[in-house]
């Protein structure tokens, strides 16, 4: 195992997941029957329709004839017999650095989107990944070979430039080069442009693919514990507050009650799948919740 391997899929973590196969196979293996049927489609011996061609579509798919009678591009789609393609989208930005305990935000999206990446390609299915903030900093596509969960750790490990979030560019970019329709997986504490992270949605969406959105914050910024006299440093904006904490509490944890509550609504009002995460949770059963529900939703 490489040092990368360590640092986001520790061994105690392995063996949790693992056990996580032997406990709750049932579990992991519904969520990946039910992705694999309708709205998937792939290349199988049983046509099942067109639809009108979009740029990025297999060319080896579009329907001539149909182009000679029509003058329109379609391409043939097909009952799902492939894998599912998984693309892992995690938040770089400088807001995810926080922390309060053994893992910065960053970190423990690093350690879900890794060991998301293992299960799938476990499971023979194909896994990408991309670390993002005001653009895509590192990527790897979506692949099934043994190296690949190697390459995705090295993507997560890869240097980060201290930027805020962009997340209409970025997710506008994504939805235009990810090849085909698959579960894309976007991991971020959603700190930026809350505007630009549903527009990006809705363009993902409308390129077919199924949206999981795992929302992770740290236990800090849901609780504000913070007693007596504390300065708050900006991680995106260089600025700060000197304040007693007491003052800002009932106030704050309002406005973290709407925050969450406009992530839910919209996310749902997109047909996006949503899961907060706190980071004192353990990995391992945070990926319990998540598969479980992914699993209820699929029967």
């Amino acid at each position: 195992m490489t040092h990368a391997s360590r640092r986001f899929l520790h061994p105690d973590a392995i063996a949790r997941i693992a056990r996580l196969e032997l406990r709750a196979r049932a579990v992991v293996e519904g969520v990946l029957a039910g992705l694999h049927k309708s709205p998937y489609k792939g290349q199988s011996v049983e046509f099942l329709q067109h639809r009108e061609y979009v740029r990025g579509d297999d060319l080896r798919r579009v329907d001539w004839k149909v182009w000679g009678r029509q003058d329109r591009l379609y391409v043939k789609e097909y009952e799902e017999e492939t894998s599912l393609r998984l693309a892992l989208l995690v938040d770089g930005s400088a807001s995810m650095d926080y922390r309060s305990g053994a893992l910065s935000k960053y970190d423990y999206a690093a350690t879900l989107a890794a060991s998301l990446a293992w299960l799938a390609l476990s499971h023979g299915d194909a896994a990408g990944c991309a670390v993002f903030d005001d653009k895509v900093r590192a990527s790897v596509p979506a692949r099934t070979k043994r190296t690949q969960l190697a390459s995705v750790v090295e993507v997560l490990e890869t240097p980060r430039a201290g930027r805020p979030t962009a997340f209409l560019p970025v997710l506008r970019g994504l939805a235009e080069t990810l090849p085909r329709r698959g579960l894309v997986t976007i991991v971020s504490d959603l700190l930026g442009d809350r505007e630009g992270v549903f527009q990006g949605l809705q363009l993902l969406r409308k390129r077919g693919h199924d949206i999981v959105l795992l929302h992770v914050m740290d236990d800090d910024e849901l609780d504000f514990p913070f007693e007596g006299p504390t300065r708050f440093e900006g991680l995106e904006i260089p600025d700060h507050l000197a304040c007693n904490p007491r003052a800002l509490r009932d106030g704050y944890l309002a406005a973290v009650g709407e925050f969450l509550a406009e992530a839910r609504r919209r996310t749902a009002a997109a047909a996006c799948d949503y899961s907060l995460i706190r980071t004192g949770e353990p990995v391992d059963a945070a990926l319990v919740k998540f598969l479980s529900r992914r699993a209820s939703m699929a029967v």
